[in-house]
């Protein structure tokens, strides 16, 4: 039978580098609130008290991991959870926010990864969480206009001061992570915990070169837009391509203008391999009566180094189809994790596919 939706999500260890555990489902809130001074103006941005409510479900489905940004929607997004969290007991939850895009498009130093924007950008998310530390504090993406040294050096300044627990990134290639791991090590700085990247059945690139670097360093691999965007979520299908549903980031993206990482341009993935995939997970899902989004969810659960997956939600419903993909009693098997690789596998370039093909026997 299809676990009940009063199931709890599991918990997990973040990662080799902390002794904190995490629920394995981590909520989002890019979709928290509204305002003017958002760089993007995304669909389906979610008022105060509908927040409230996701939050308090979430929590009583198990989960203790939040994540936002500070160029959520302008702050609103850290505003909102801020105000949540300061009618709730503080430890109980990790809260995990980033620094990096701009929350003020006049100010030319209100954007990076220089010592001045991350102190200025710590104080003002402080303020909007309403709390005295953060847990976990990402780099929001890489910052060619700063010495690498030069953040991991106020990172780590942070986490000596107590304002911010751990540190991690976001939005980094393969050599970049690589590179901030060996800083890190070199100068003894506070280690990196975690790593935020997109990944899901149909984003595996992040598999050449991330997640070995991830596992390697005991890292943990926290996957963003896991459903490419509700892509897989099942609710668009062979014959409904051209038309998704109504207020949802797909129909946002049918403009080419609009589309984005997390709202991919549908157009773009209308293929047979596409289809055979989702079609593949609703027969997955149909065996053990699972959604597709579940499918999809615990899929990156099997995958060595992910400790949490970051997952959204606009409706109670949403939400709680989403948290069943954390039931720790429910596994797949080798056979479908197999057909989900084969149905979701992309060509391998040059280096890659060179190099692991000359590793056999060498493991």
């Amino acid at each position: 039978m299809a676990a009940e939706a009063s199931v709890k999500c599991g918990m997990r260890f973040l990662g080799k580098k902390s002794g904190v555990k995490v629920s394995n489902l981590c909520l989002g809130t890019m979709t928290f609130g509204e305002s003017d001074k958002a760089l993007i103006k995304l669909p389906g941005q979610m008022d105060e008290e509908d927040c409230f409510k996701i939050c308090d479900r979430f929590v009583e489905l198990g989960g203790n991991f939040f994540d936002t940004a500070d160029a959520y929607s302008a702050g609103r997004s850290e505003e909102i959870l801020g105000k949540w969290l300061s009618k709730q007991q503080r430890d109980r939850f990790f809260i995990a926010t980033k620094v990096r895009f701009p929350t003020d498009i006049t100010e030319p130093n209100s954007v990076g990864l220089s010592r001045h924007h991350i102190l200025t950008g710590v104080e003002q998310s402080l303020k909007r969480l309403q709390t005295s530390y953060i847990d976990l504090l990402f780099t929001h993406c890489w910052d060619e206009g700063t010495p690498i040294e030069e953040t991991l050096r106020v990172l780590n300044d942070l986490v000596t001061s107590g304002k911010v627990h751990y540190v991690g990134v976001s939005n980094v290639t393969g050599w970049q992570l690589q590179k901030i791991m060996d800083l890190n090590r070199q100068f003894n700085y506070q280690p990196i915990v975690a790593l935020q990247a997109q990944y899901s059945l149909l984003c595996r690139q992040t598999e050449w070169e991330l997640l070995d670097v991830c596992q390697r360093e005991g890292v943990a691999m926290l996957p963003w837009s896991p459903l490419k965007g509700g892509l897989l979520s099942g609710k668009v299908t062979r014959e409904t391509s051209s038309s998704p549903p109504e207020g949802s980031r797909m129909a946002w993206a049918l403009d080419p203008k609009n589309k984005l990482q997390s709202a991919p341009y549908i157009k773009d993935f209308d293929t047979d391999k596409t289809w055979n995939l989702i079609e593949g997970m609703a027969e997955i899902g149909k065996t053990s009566e699972h959604s597709v989004a579940q499918v999809a969810l615990k899929w990156l659960l099997h995958q060595g180094g992910v400790d949490s997956v970051v997952i959204g939600a606009k409706r109670l419903s949403q939400l709680e189809d989403n948290m069943k993909a954390g039931d720790p009693n429910w596994t797949l098997s080798a056979e479908e994790i197999a057909k989900l690789n084969e149905l979701s596998a992309i060509p391998v370039p040059y280096p890659y596919e060179m190099v692991t093909r000359c590793q056999r026997g060498r493991v």
